[in-house]
């Protein structure tokens, strides 16, 4: 279940929102984003990077990226599914995933959430092995110095802490409005507007 997360745009850590969700607000403007949940693999003052969680890849399956890229057995013994992960680098792979498997090149993102670009995740999951929990996301979306902190001043996002049967979870249909539920939000009610007195 995703918890309300009350904090300002750095979680008064090093690592900002690292390990957090964004959720889009109803008023997104970019409609890349628009009823987007993102998972936050890194946050610092330089940059920001994350994998859209709720968004399912169309038109190529895990079979068929296998097959592009050589990797067997085929037909796999296990399956992982495929998320369009943003808009940045739309040809690489990344595979988010639990922390119970792990290699040199993973980003551990906290205790619970590693992230993985290498090839060999893949064969580990097509062998039967790899993560226990997983998602394959192809592209990105990353954010410049400064920029992601600006969008939340301006209430295009709220963020949540993030947990394992949430952020793995089957129901992609209805993961945004479930995130703003938890956080006791009404979508209809929310506006993009930033108030003023």
């Amino acid at each position: 279940m995703v918890r309300q997360k009350t904090a300002g745009v750095h979680d008064g850590g090093e690592g900002y929102l690292t390990g957090q969700l964004l959720v889009a607000m109803p008023g997104m403007r970019d409609p890349r984003f628009a009823q987007t949940v993102v998972f936050m693999c890194a946050h610092t003052a330089e940059s920001a990077m994350g994998i859209v969680i709720n968004r399912p890849l169309e038109g190529l399956s895990f079979e068929s990226l296998l097959e592009q890229l050589s990797v067997g057995p085929t037909p796999p013994v296990r399956r992982i599914r495929m998320h369009a992960g943003g808009p940045v680098e739309p040809g690489k792979g990344f595979v988010l995933h639990t922390t119970d498997w792990v290699q040199e090149g993973s980003l551990r993102v906290d205790e619970r959430f590693a992230l993985t670009s290498s090839i060999d995740v893949l064969k580990a999951i097509a062998r039967g092995e790899g993560p226990r929990r997983g998602i394959l996301a192809l592209g990105y979306a990353g954010w410049g110095p400064g920029q992601l902190d600006d969008e939340i001043l301006q209430n295009a996002w709220l963020s949540v802490p993030a947990d394992e049967s949430f952020v793995f979870a089957d129901d992609l249909a209805s993961m945004w409005r479930g995130a703003l539920s938890a956080l006791k939000v009404d979508p209809l009610l929310l506006s993009g507007a930033a108030g003023r007195a």
